[in-house]
């Protein structure tokens, strides 16, 4: 359990993390499929399909999941059949809300320039990499890691509400909320808002802060043990 939880995302984590810290990748990346030289900008950055339905209907769909979860919390208290959804509700609440809370604090501490705002994609700012010693005269940033990508990648709390249940659907929950953050964080690349490094970090610390709060304090304990 702990092998293929944590060191073996572990070891993904700081390979891919030194990898785009030390290399060009991310704006590779961006100009080979997101940026428009000839345009000078990028295309999807006010696209309907990027703004407001991956960006703005995704934020509203997870809060959505997020409020019915606790909804489900304060049922267990009033209605008997509710009762052995509490841990599972709770739980739920609080890692989706953890996750998110997570990255937005590093997002406003690392000031990492968005893509947008920077030369060579439209901007004016000079590309540093990943811990980088960024010019103190330069701007206060904040797009990193990427927020709206960990939303998304918050869902995988369902895969620790179900692997004690169900694994079967556990697995299908883990990729439901891998391809939720993939999906966001397509649209936030399309727009300049990140780069591909700044979502990849997102799903780790989603799912190192989520693994924590299960691990830590409701492995083995989120369902009621049948009677004997």
């Amino acid at each position: 359990w702990l092998a293929s939880h944590a060191v073996l995302p572990g070891i993904a984590f700081v390979t891919l993390a030194a990898l785009f810290a030390t290399t060009d990748l991310d704006p590779a990346i961006a100009r080979a499929w997101a940026f428009d030289a000839a345009l000078g900008t990028f295309p999807a950055r006010h696209a309907w399909w990027a703004n407001e339905l991956l960006h703005t209907s995704g934020k509203y769909m997870v809060s959505t999941v997020g409020l019915a979860s606790a909804g489900a919390w304060i049922a267990s208290f009033f209605g008997t059949g509710w009762r052995a959804y509490r841990r599972p509700a709770l739980f739920a609440f609080v890692a989706i809300g953890l996750g998110i809370s997570t990255v937005a604090i590093l997002k406003e501490i690392t000031n990492v320039d968005c893509p947008w705002d920077l030369a060579g994609f439209g901007g004016t700012r000079p590309y540093v990499h990943l811990f980088g010693d960024r010019p103190d005269d330069l701007p206060h940033a904040a797009c990193f890691p990427g927020a709206h990508a960990a939303s998304g990648f918050a869902l995988m709390a369902f895969y620790f509400v179900m692997r004690e249940r169900a694994r079967a659907a556990a697995f299908v929950a883990l990729a439901l909320g891998i391809a939720a953050g993939a999906t966001f964080s397509f649209g936030q690349e399309a727009r300049g808002a990140h780069f591909l490094s700044h979502d990849l970090w997102s799903a780790f610390v989603v799912w190192f802060t989520q693994l924590g709060l299960y691990a830590g304090a409701f492995r083995a304990r989120l369902w009621p043990r049948p009677a004997i």
